[in-house]
C-alpha cells in the first residue's frame, strides 16, 4: 500500500556547451521527481524532464496528483490505470492550465512514470520484463485511449498485440544482443568545427553507427558546413541526423532542408513549430524521399495521432518524460505500429527509462529495433546508469526502470 509521497527538484547544470541547441544556449537538465513509499519498503521513482526554471512548479503539480494515490494498492491501482489516467488528467483543478499539455501534464508523467517504477519494484523485475509478461488485456487496462476512437479502440489495441505475440519469443534475441544506440552528443550547437570533428572520430571508435548534429544557426551556410564536416568524417555507412530544435519558420525550412539534402541526412528533426501538423505535412512533401523525426515537444497522443494521419512524421519521437508517461508513451506506440511509422524516442530521462521501453516496442509490438538516444551527461547521478558497450545498451537486469537518482 503507498503510504507516502514526495516530490523532489532537481537541477544539474552542464556547462561547456553540452546539451546546447539552436534554441537552449546554455541548458539546465532537470528532473521533477515524484516517490511513492509503500508499506514494504519499496519505493517507486518517477519523473518529467525540465530545463530549469519552472521545474519547482511541474513538483508542485506532481504533489497534488501523488497525494490522491495514498492508501491504494499498487496492483490494485495498475489493474486499472488507463481510468485514474483519465481522471487525473481531466481534473476539473488542472485542465484549464493544459488540457494534456504543460506543467500539469509534465506533473502526470513524473507521478504515472513512479507508478511503473513501483510496479516493477514490487514484483521484483526489470520494468521490461513486466511489461513483455502482461497479457493484452491487462496491458490496454495500464492505457487512455479516449479521443483516439477514430483510429485506435480498445478492441483494435487487443488485436494489435495479439497479432504480434506470435513473433515475441523470437525477438526477444535482443535482450542478449542489447539495442543499438546513437551518440547524440557529437554535434551539440555550441561545440567548434574541431570538437565536433573529435566527437565523431571518438564515436566511430566506440562502436555507434550512427549520430547527431545540432542544426539551426542564424547562418545556414554553418549548418551546410558543419553537416558536411560530419558526413566527410564518418563516409557514406554512418546514419546521420541533423536536429533543428524548431528553430525555422516553414518558409525557412523548406529552404534549407532542401540544401542539407545534399550530405544525405537519415532524418532532420525538429525543422519548426511542434504545433504546426499542416506545415510540417507540406515540409514533408517538399524535401521527401527525405524523412521528419518530430515528437520531442509533442505533448500528448492526440497530436501524435493528428501527425500520424496527415504522413508528416517518418519517424516518431515520443518521449515518456514529456508526455503523460509510460501509459501514454505505449499508447503512442500502438498508434505508430498500426500506421507503420517507427519510434525512436527523444530521451530526457537520458536513456534510463526508455531503455525498457523499446524493448518493450520490439519485443511485445513488433517495432523495429532501429536505435536509442544515448546522452551521457547525466549519468553519474543515477543509482543504475544505462550501461552501453560498442554503441549497443546492455539490458537492464535491476528491478524497476532505472530512474533512482543518487541523493
Amino acid at each position: 500500500m503507498i503510504q507516502k509521497s514526495t516530490t523532489r527538484d532537481v537541477r544539474y547544470p552542464l556547462g561547456k556547451g553540452a546539451g546546447s541547441d539552436a534554441i537552449h544556449r546554455d541548458p539546465v537538465y532537470s528532473y521533477a521527481v515524484t516517490y511513492l513509499h509503500d508499506d514494504n519498503g519499496h519505493t517507486g521513482t518517477g519523473f518529467a524532464f525540465t530545463l530549469g526554471e519552472g521545474n519547482d512548479l511541474v513538483c508542485k503539480a506532481a504533489q497534488f496528483y501523488a497525494d490522491q494515490l495514498r492508501g491504494m494498492d499498487i496492483e490494485e491501482l495498475m489493474a486499472d490505470f488507463g481510468n485514474t489516467f483519465n481522471r487525473f488528467s481531466n481534473e476539473q483543478q488542472f485542465r484549464w492550465l493544459g488540457p494534456h499539455k504543460g506543467v500539469v501534464h509534465l506533473a502526470l508523467a513524473s507521478v504515472t512514470n513512479a507508478c511503473y517504477d513501483l510496479w516493477a519494484k514490487k514484483r521484483g523485475v526489470p520494468l521490461w520484463k513486466l511489461l513483455i509478461d502482461l497479457s493484452p488485456e491487462q496491458l490496454v487496462n495500464t492505457l487512455d485511449l479516449s479521443y483516439l476512437e477514430d483510429e485506435l479502440t480498445r478492441e483494435q489495441a487487443l488485436q494489435l498485440l495479439r497479432e504480434n505475440a506470435g513473433g515475441a519469443f523470437a525477438r526477444q534475441g535482443i535482450l542478449t544482443q542489447g539495442y543499438p544506440g546513437y551518440d547524440t552528443s557529437i554535434g551539440w550547437f555550441n561545440y567548434t568545427d574541431e570538437k565536433i570533428r573529435e566527437n565523431v572520430l571518438r564515436a566511430v571508435g566506440e562502436g555507434y553507427t550512427a549520430m547527431k548534429l545540432k542544426v539551426g544557426s542564424a547562418e545556414a551556410e554553418r549548418d551546410i558546413r558543419r553537416a558536411q564536416l560530419v558526413r566527410e568524417t564518418t563516409g557514406d555507412q554512418v546514419k546521420i541526423m541533423l536536429d533543428a530544435n524548431q528553430q525555422w519558420t516553414l518558409p525557412q525550412a523548406i529552404k534549407i532542408c532542401g540544401q542539407l539534402q545534399s550530405m544525405n541526412p537519415y532524418w532532420i528533426e525538429e525543422p519548426t513549430h511542434p504545433d504546426d501538423i499542416l506545415g510540417h505535412q507540406t515540409l514533408a512533401k517538399a524535401i521527401a524521399p527525405t524523412k521528419l523525426a518530430l515528437g520531442e515537444h509533442v505533448p500528448n497522443r492526440i497530436i501524435f495521432k493528428n501527425y500520424l494521419q496527415t504522413g508528416a512524421a517518418g519517424f516518431i519521437q515520443v518521449d515518456a518524460v514529456r508526455v503523460g508517461g509510460v501509459s501514454e508513451f505505449i499508447t503512442v506506440s500502438l498508434l505508430c505500429r498500426k500506421f507503420g511509422i517507427p519510434v525512436v524516442p527523444h530521451v530526457g530521462d537520458m536513456g534510463q527509462l526508455h531503455q525498457h521501453l523499446v524493448l518493450f516496442n520490439h519485443i511485445s509490438l513488433g517495432h523495429e529495433a532501429l536505435f536509442l538516444e544515448q546522452i551521457p551527461h547525466l549519468q553519474q547521478h543515477f543509482v543504475h546508469p544505462v550501461q552501453v558497450k560498442n554503441g549497443v545498451y546492455l539490458t537492464p537486469q535491476e528491478a524497476g526502470s532505472s530512474c533512482d537518482l543518487k541523493l
